[in-house]
């Protein structure tokens, strides 16, 4: 950790130490069970294609939770809230071991998307501590490098393991237990390791809000799965653009309640919303392109004509590549954000990601390819993976620094909940039968990815200079 300074290490280590163990166990969360999908996936009978709902379904669920769990934190407590967030996942997460159906393993899936409140809650934490400092910018940026490197640790050894905790342990179900006991001892150091901070903001939950996005989003992830089973239903169409009626109606609701779920005043501030707008397109790729990776690396050419045929734990090995192309990507955030500040740090992070996900449309066909286009996009996205939070935090209101961060993770999650369903629509057109996705469907997701993170890379653009003073990157 040398690219963190003096005020780093004194400041962000000290408040964090606690928190690492939780971000250990977050990547692990990340990484573990791709190496696994195509696996779990034949113990659930399903084909590959369905393996996207299950990405999608924790993805819609965290949309609705992350949101109100931030709220929560802002007028309950940070660390209250953090500890009910991680037991929630470790019952889930020990359940997935002994679901023995899809329906049930979906919906075990789903709440283990709990995780997702995680990092907004602990960099709330971190903010609120920093404000004694003497550069309270600089010492959130380098506390969330800190825990950002610690996830990206976790999950390139999650996705080392995952590949052989079978082999190891002796069965899926053995394997699927492990990653549920490492979030209950996350569960025991926050409980042991992290004060509360007596701060609290004032207000109340807007309950009306969060049940109009929850049906929002059912109404859409069902819409999908319609036209995912039927591509021509006239049913799917008119729930797709019920669903997309139900999210303008929210909006609107929110603009005109006092104390709403997604603050839209401070969502429409010129500092603020085109970093939402941008952690929403980067979701499509970091979240929603995880299982068409894996499963296309493990689908047999021979049979298929496309597809690299390796095995989990081979696989393990090109998730392990990537990630640790991401853990690079977040060390990196602190000297490029030095050197050319923080909006063009996020920028060209945005670039490279869309350049590695293009690259993946011609260059598939080998396992040094796609290990080469997975790196570079893993590099953009260790860097946004950390700076995208830290910049909301940096232009948040005092109140709202954790329904700011946690805004950067719903609209990751938003953005990775229509991606998943949508590479699931993709991947079973054209099918070939048996369990593979389509290899048309493979390269209409790398173009979704790559184009939306270039759009992002846009979008960014409009972001005033001013937002991010030259002093609170340099530290």
């Amino acid at each position: 950790m040398g690219a963190t300074s003096g005020i780093g290490a004194r400041g962000a280590l000290g408040v964090v130490g606690a928190l690492v163990v939780v971000e250990l166990a977050s990547g692990v969360l990340q990484g573990y069970y791709v190496p696994q999908l195509t696996d779990i996936a034949r113990a659930l009978r399903i084909p590959d294609a369905d393996v996207n709902w299950l990405e999608g379904g924790q993805l819609a669920l965290s949309v609705v939770a992350v949101p109100i769990l931030a709220k929560l934190g802002d007028l309950l407590g940070h660390r209250r809230v953090l500890l009910a967030a991680i037991a929630g996942t470790a019952i889930a997460s020990l359940g997935l071991a002994f679901a023995t159906s899809f329906p049930v393993f979906l919906a075990l899936w789903a709440v283990q998307g709990l995780y997702t409140a995680w990092l907004p809650l602990e960099i709330a934490l971190i903010a609120h501590r920093a404000r004694s400092r003497p550069d309270p910018q600089a010492t959130t940026r380098a506390g969330a490098g800190v825990v950002v490197a610690a996830l990206e640790a976790g999950a390139i050894a999650g996705a080392l393991a995952g590949g052989s905790a079978q082999g190891v342990l002796g069965s899926l179900r053995g394997a699927l237990l492990v990653p549920g006991v490492l979030v209950a001892v996350a569960f025991l150091a926050v409980l042991v390791g992290v004060r509360e901070v007596p701060d609290r903001a004032a207000g109340r939950l807007d309950t009306r809000g969060a049940v109009l996005l929850g049906v929002a989003l059912a109404v859409l992830t069902g819409a999908l799965g319609l036209l995912r089973l039927q591509p021509g239903s006239a049913l799917g169409w008119l729930a797709l653009l019920a669903g997309l009626a139900l999210l303008a109606a929210f909006v609107l609701v929110e603009r005109r309640t006092a104390d709403p779920l997604v603050d839209m005043r401070v969502l429409a501030r010129p500092a603020v919303w085109p970093v939402q707008l941008a952690a929403l397109l980067f979701g499509v790729s970091v979240l929603g392109a995880q299982g068409p990776l894996s499963t296309f690396v493990r689908t047999d050419p021979a049979r298929y004509g496309y597809g690299l045929g390796l095995s989990s734990g081979m696989l393990s090995i090109v998730i392990g590549v990537y990630v640790l192309a991401l853990l690079v990507g977040a060390l990196l955030l602190g000297p490029v954000s030095r050197a050319v500040g923080t909006r063009a740090t996020l920028i060209a992070g945005s670039a490279v990601v869309g350049a590695g996900y293009l690259a993946l449309i011609p260059l598939h066909a080998a396992l040094g390819q796609v290990i080469a286009a997975m790196a570079v996009a893993g590099l953009g996205s260790g860097a946004l993976v950390a700076a995208l939070p830290a910049a909301a935090a940096a232009v948040a209101p005092a109140g709202r620094i954790a329904v700011a961060t946690g805004l950067t993770n719903t609209g990751k999650s938003l953005g990775g909940a229509f991606a998943s369903c949508a590479f699931a629509v993709a991947l079973a057109a054209g099918a070939p039968g048996g369990t593979a996705g389509s290899y048309a469907g493979y390269l209409t997701t790398w173009a979704i990815c790559g184009g939306t993170a270039l759009i992002g890379a846009a979008v960014l653009l409009v972001v005033p200079a001013a937002a991010f003073p030259r002093r609170a990157v340099a530290a």
